[in-house]
């Protein structure tokens, strides 16, 4: 299994932000905007702050996908 933040994007691209916004509005690091940018896993603490800050879920920005 895998994990896709596509959907984090397209509810930045709804709001109207960047994802360097990510990093300087909610406080996440440089390296974990950099994971996040190439699908790796990230800290749930991070996870968790990214939803709180754009009011969401988890479902709302991780899409678990089956690796074949």
């Amino acid at each position: 299994m895998a994990v896709s933040y596509t959907k984090l994007w397209k509810l930045l691209l709804d709001k109207k932000m960047k994802r360097t916004d990510l990093k300087i509005i909610f406080g996440i690091s440089s390296s974990t905007l950099a994971k996040l940018g190439k699908d790796e896993y990230v800290s749930l603490e991070s996870i968790d702050k990214i939803c709180c800050s754009l009011d969401c879920n988890v479902g709302d920005i991780i899409d678990i996908v089956k690796v074949e």
